[in-house]
C-alpha cells in the first residue's frame, strides 16, 4: 500500500473490541468464578428474580464418595442449562444442590481406615468417622461442580446427614406408617453376602454368571394315586415314577418345600432309560423333546397324559432329605425353559414365596447372613452356598436323583457395589407394601399425570412399578437413618403411641443426629413398658433418604415447593430415584413429587464402549476443564442428543473446541463491529434500516422462536445445531461477509453503518442469551462487552435479564428477496472459485460479473441495481435478459434459470475499499480512490438502500 493508502486506513471504521479471539478458558474461567463468588453472583440473580413465578428443578443427590466423573458432569450441566434457560424465560429458578451421605460405600471406606463398628471402634465413633468422610467428599465434589460453571446455592446445600434432614425423614416415615403402608415380614429379599444386608431392587444389577444347570428326580410317593389321575397308554408303563425339575441354583434344594406345575399346561409321562434302567418321568409336553435330548434318554415313549391341575396335591419325595413335598400349581410356571416343573423354596425366591403363602408352605431359610449353611442344615452345614453346589450335585448323583448336569451361563443378580452375585434369602425385614393400601395402583395413576422426556420413560417406569415386589426398606448396617420403632416382643405390634414417639425421636435427632436413637435407653421414652418392647436397630434403605428429598428439602426450604417442576437424572433412575421419590410421595400425600421427569443416557467412548480404566477410554472432566475449559465440555453436553448413549473422546472434544471457536469468533465479530455504537444515540428504527439488515433482523426473530421452543422441550442439541448453523451460513458465509465493505468504508455516523450496527446489536443481545445456559462463562464475558442498552444500565449478569425482545416486524414492501440473492451468490462464488484456481483472479473483488435471467429471477436481481455488486462482493455486477448472454456464459446445476459470465476487471484498484472501478483516479485530490470512497472521505457520504 502507498503512503497515501496508509493515510486512508485511518478513515476506515476498523473493528475493535476487548473480547479476545482466544478464549483461554482454562485460565480465564477460574478467575471469573472467583469474581462471581466475591460478588455473590448466585444470590444477586435470586434477588433479580424475586417475585417471579417459580420453576423448581429438584436435584437428585450424587453419592458423597469419590471424584466426579463424566457422567456427573453431564448430569449437572444439563440441570444447569435447564435452570438458566428457565431464569431467562422469566421464572425464579433456584437451584439447591444436595448429596446422598449415608450408606454402605462410605461405611466400607471408613472400615478400611478404622475397622468395623462394634469391633475395633464403637458405633458412635464409627458414625462420626463416616460423617467426617462424607463431608470431605462433599467438599471435593462441590469444587468440581462449581468449576463446571453450575450456579447454585453451593454453600447451603442439602445433605442427607444433616440432623434436620434425618429428623424430617423420621417424620415422613411416621406419616407413611400412619397411612398404613408399613409392615414387618419374613420373606425373601436380595441379600449381598459382602454387604451383609438386604438390597433394594435399584441396588441390584444383572450380569452373566456360570452355574451348574441340573435336572433332578423328585420320586412320587404313591404311584397308584399318581397314575389314577392320568390318561394312560400301555397300562402306564413301568419303572420309578418321578417329576423332573430343572434348576441353576442347586444350593436352594435344601430349602425345597414343593414342586410347582402350571394348571393348564399339558404334561406327559415318558417311559425311558436314562442310565438306571426303565423309569418314568413327568415332563411338560412342550418341553419333552428338549429334555429327553438333554438327558440322553433311550427308547422314550409316552405312557400317560394329563393337565397340570390333575396332579395338585400329589406327594413327592425330596431328593436327599427324608421329607415329603406336595405338587402345587403356580402361574409362574412356563415352557420357556426347564421341564415344566419348578422346584419351589419359599425362603429363596419371590415367586416361590408368593405361591408358598397361597399353599401355606413352611418358610425355611437355612442360610446365614454370610451365605453359609446353618449348623442345623443336614449334609451341608458350614458350607458357603455357591461352593456347596458341587457337594449337592454329588449327593444327588450318589442317591440316583441326578438326571443331568452341565455348566450354564445365565443372567444373574449381582450387588451393584461389590459386583458379586447375591442370593434370595428370607429374613425378617420392614417393607412398604405395594398393595395393602393401594400404593401400586395410585402410583401408576400418578405416572400418567407426569410429562416424561423422552416419552418412553412413562411405559418404562410404569412397567417397573406394575411388577415390583414390596419395597424392603430396612438394612442391617450402622451408617444411616434409623427405623426408630418399638415392637412388642410377643404380639409383634408397634407401640400404641408410635406416632408421638416418632415425633419425640425426630426432635432428639434434630438436636443430636441419629446417635440420639442408637444411644437411647428405651425406658426414657416408653417408661415401665420398656421390657415388653424390642427397640429396632435397623436403618433405612438409602433410597428412602434420597427418595424423601421432596419432603425433607422441597417442603422445608422457603425458596422451594412441591411438586417440583422437573426431576432430571440418568435413565437408570427409573428403577432408582424417580421410583423411590414417586412411591414415598404417593405414600405420604397421594401425589407424584414431580410434574416432569427428564432422563439422559450414559456416556460411552467413540466406539460405543462403556468408560473403563482398564480399557483406557475414561475421559475425566477435570482434565477437560484444565486443558480445554469447562465451556467446551458444556458445549459437548449440549450438542449431544442425551436421549441415547452420549459418545465422548479426546477427538470428539477437540472437534467441539473447533465449534466453540466458530461461535466465539462470530460473537467477537459482532462486538468488534459495534465499536463506537451507543444504542440510545445511534440505534436505527427497523423501518429505516437497510433491506439486508431488516432481513437479518427477521431471520434472527425466526431463529429465536425456534431456539426458545427447543429450550421448552429441553432439546439442547437442536439449539446448538440451529445457532451453529446460523453462525456459519447466515452470518459467516453471507451477512458478515457482505457488510464488511459498508461497515468499514462508509462514514462512521452514516445510516448505512448505524443500520448495520443496530442489526449486529440486536443479534448480539439475542445470541448471548441463547447461548448463556450452555456457554455460561463465554456469554458472561461477552455480556460485559455489549453496549449499554438504550434505557438502562446493563445488569451485572445475563441471567439477571430475560430473553431479548427483538424489535417489531420490519419488512418493507420493496424489500429484496435475500434468500434468492444468497442462492445466486453461492452459484457466483463457485464460478469465481474456478477463476481463482486458474490464476485469473486473486480475490472476488478482482472480478466483474454479469448475470442473465428472465422473469421473476431477473426482477429480484435487478431490484438491487448497482448494489448487487456489494451482495456478490465483486467490483462490478450487472443483470441482463437471458437472450443477451454471451456464448461462453456458465450455468450452475443448483441455480436453474441463471447464466453467469465473469472475468478479471480491467479497472484500477481503489487503495481504500479494494474495489476495481472505472472512477479510480478521476478525483485529482484523491488519485488512488474510487468515486465512492472520495464521497465517503471528502463528501457527504454515499447513500445505501439495500446492502
Amino acid at each position: 500500500m502507498s503512503k497515501k493508502g496508509q493515510e486512508y486506513k485511518a478513515t476506515l471504521n476498523l473493528p475493535q473490541t476487548d473480547f479476545p479471539m482466544r478464549g483461554n478458558l482454562a485460565q480465564r474461567e477460574p478467575e471469573m468464578l472467583k469474581a462471581w463468588a466475591e460478588e455473590g453472583r448466585y444470590e444477586r440473580i435470586r434477588e433479580a428474580c424475586a417475585g417471579r413465578e417459580k420453576f423448581i428443578l429438584a436435584d437428585g443427590p450424587p453419592y458423597a464418595n469419590g471424584d466426579i466423573h463424566i457422567g456427573h458432569a453431564v448430569n449437572k450441566i444439563l440441570k444447569d442449562a435447564v435452570v438458566k434457560s428457565k431464569t431467562l424465560a422469566g421464572f425464579d429458578a433456584p437451584y439447591i444442590p444436595g448429596w446422598d451421605c449415608h450408606g454402605l460405600p462410605i461405611e466400607l471406606q471408613v472400615e478400611k481406615k478404622i475397622g468395623k463398628a462394634g469391633h475395633k471402634v464403637d458405633a458412635r465413633k464409627f458414625r462420626a468417622a463416616c460423617r467426617e468422610y462424607a463431608l470431605k467428599q462433599v467438599d471435593k465434589q462441590r469444587e468440581d461442580f462449581i468449576r463446571l460453571g453450575v450456579l447454585g446455592d453451593w454453600y447451603q446445600p442439602y445433605l442427607t446427614l444433616d440432623p434436620k434432614f434425618e429428623a424430617d425423614e423420621v417424620r415422613a416415615l411416621a406419616k407413611i406408617i400412619a397411612n398404613g403402608h408399613l409392615y414387618k415380614g419374613f420373606k425373601p429379599v436380595h441379600w449381598c453376602m459382602d454387604c451383609g444386608s438386604a438390597l433394594a431392587e435399584a441396588e441390584v444389577e444383572y450380569k452373566d454368571k456360570t452355574s451348574p444347570a441340573i435336572d433332578v428326580r423328585f420320586p412320587v410317593i404313591d404311584d397308584a394315586d399318581f397314575l389314577r389321575r392320568m390318561e394312560l397308554d400301555n397300562h402306564g408303563g413301568e419303572g420309578l415314577i418321578s417329576v423332573a425339575i430343572w434348576t441353576t441354583t442347586p444350593w436352594t434344594l435344601p430349602a425345597n418345600q414343593a414342586v410347582a406345575l402350571a394348571a393348564d399346561l399339558d404334561y406327559v409321562l415318558v417311559e425311558m432309560d436314562a442310565g438306571q434302567g426303565p423309569e418314568r418321568v413327568l415332563l411338560a409336553e412342550a418341553l419333552q423333546e428338549d429334555v429327553l435330548k438333554r438327558i440322553n434318554a433311550q427308547h422314550p415313549k409316552v405312557v400317560g397324559r394329563c393337565k397340570g391341575e390333575a396332579l395338585e396335591g400329589v406327594l413327592l419325595k425330596h431328593p436327599f432329605y427324608d421329607r415329603h413335598v406336595p405338587v402345587i400349581l403356580g402361574d409362574h410356571v412356563t415352557t420357556e425353559s426347564g421341564t415344566g416343573a419348578v422346584h419351589t423354596a419359599p425362603g429363596h425366591g419371590q415367586e416361590d414365596f408368593a405361591v408358598g403363602v397361597e399353599y401355606d408352605l413352611p418358610l425355611v431359610n437355612p442360610v446365614d447372613g454370610n451365605g453359609v449353611f446353618l449348623d442345623s442344615t443336614e449334609l451341608f452345614a458350614g458350607q458357603f452356598v455357591f461352593k456347596a453346589n458341587d457337594a449337592i450335585v454329588e449327593t444327588l448323583s450318589e442317591r440316583g436323583m441326578l438326571l443331568h448336569n452341565v455348566p450354564y451361563q445365565h443372567s444373574y443378580p449381582h450387588c451393584w457395589r461389590h459386583k458379586s452375585p447375591v442370593i434370595f434369602r428370607a429374613t425378617p425385614q420392614w417393607f412398604v407394601s405395594m398393595d395393602q393400601e393401594g400404593l401400586r395402583a395410585r402410583a401408576r395413576e400418578e405416572i400418567k399425570q407426569v410429562a416424561w422426556t423422552p416419552a418412553w420413560g412413562e411405559s418404562r417406569i410404569d412397567g417397573m412399578v406394575e411388577g415390583r415386589p414390596d419395597w424392603c426398606i430396612s438394612r442391617q448396617r450402622t451408617w444411616g437413618v434409623p427405623i426408630p420403632l418399638f415392637v412388642h416382643k410377643e404380639s409383634g405390634e408397634l407401640h400404641p403411641r408410635t406416632q408421638d414417639l416418632l415425633e419425640d425421636v425426630a426432635k432428639r435427632i434434630e438436636k443430636d443426629s441419629v446417635d440420639a436413637w442408637f444411644e437411647l435407653d428405651a425406658g426414657d421414652l416408653i417408661g415401665a413398658d420398656a421390657d415388653q418392647y424390642e427397640k429396632v436397630n435397623d436403618i433405612l434403605d438409602v433410597w428412602v433418604d434420597s427418595g424423601l428429598t421432596h419432603y425433607c428439602v422441597l417442603d422445608q426450604r422457603e425458596e422451594l415447593q412441591t411438586p417440583a417442576d422437573l426431576y432430571l437424572e440418568g435413565s437408570d433412575q427409573h428403577r432408582g430415584w424417580f421410583q423411590s421419590s414417586l412411591l414415598t410421595s404417593v405414600a405420604l400425600r397421594g401425589t407424584a413429587p414431580y410434574k416432569g421427569v427428564l432422563t439422559h443416557g450414559f456416556t460411552v467412548d467413540q466406539q460405543g464402549r462403556k468408560m473403563s480404566k482398564s480399557v483406557g477410554n475414561v475421559v475425566a472432566p477435570q482434565k477437560v476443564m484444565n486443558q480445554l475449559g469447562a465451556d467446551v465440555l458444556r458445549l459437548w453436553v449440549a450438542a449431544t442428543d442425551y436421549r441415547g448413549e452420549m459418545s465422548v473422546s479426546d477427538e470428539i472434544l477437540k472437534r467441539m473446541a473447533d465449534s466453540y471457536r466458530r461461535l466465539r469468533n462470530t460473537l467477537r465479530f459482532l462486538l468488534a463491529n459495534m465499536n463506537g455504537f451507543v444504542p440510545a444515540e445511534h440505534a436505527v428504527a427497523p423501518k429505516d434500516m437497510l433491506s439486508l439488515d431488516r432481513w437479518l433482523l427477521e431471520r434472527t426473530r425466526e431463529l429465536q422462536a425456534e431456539v426458545l421452543e427447543a429450550y421448552e422441550r429441553y432439546e439442547f442439541h437442536a439449539i446448538y445445531q440451529k445457532v451453529h448453523n446460523f453462525c456459519i451460513v447466515d452470518l459467516g458465509s453471507f451477512y458478515l461477509d457482505v457488510i464488511k465493505d459498508r461497515q468499514y468504508t462508509t462514514q462512521a455516523d452514516s445510516l448505512a453503518r448505524r443500520s448495520c450496527q443496530t442489526a449486529l446489536y440486536h443479534v448480539a443481545e439475542a445470541m448471548t442469551r441463547w447461548l448463556a445456559p450452555i456457554l455460561s462463562f463465554t456469554m458472561e464475558e461477552a455480556w460485559q462487552e455489549l453496549p449499554a442498552p438504550p434505557k438502562d444500565k446493563r445488569p451485572a449478569s445475563v441471567f439477571m435479564t430475560t430473553w431479548y425482545e427483538i424489535p417489531g416486524e420490519a419488512k418493507q414492501v420493496d424489500d429484496i428477496d435475500w434468500d434468492t440473492v444468497l442462492h445466486v451468490r453461492q452459484a457466483v462464488s463457485r464460478l469465481l472459485e474456478g477463476l481463482r484456481k486458474d490464476d485469473r483472479i486473486g480475490s472476488s473483488l478482482d472480478a466483474d460479473v454479469s448475470l442473465f435471467a428472465e422473469g421473476e429471477l431477473f426482477d429480484k436481481l435487478a431490484a438491487l441495481g448497482d448494489e448487487l455488486r456489494f451482495a456478490l462482493i465483486v467490483s462490478s455486477a450487472t443483470v441482463a435478459r437471458s437472450g443477451d448472454r454471451p456464448r461462453d456464459a456458465s450455468t450452475d446445476d443448483e441455480a436453474p434459470g441463471l447464466w453467469m459470465h465473469a472475468d478479471k476487471s480491467g479497472n484500477d484498484k481503489c487503495v481504500r475499499c479494494w474495489h476495481r472501478r472505472e472512477t479510480v483516479g478521476q478525483a485529482a485530490e484523491h488519485p488512488e480512490l474510487c468515486g465512492r470512497c472520495v464521497e465517503n472521505v471528502a463528501g457527504d457520504g454515499e447513500q445505501r438502500r439495500f446492502a
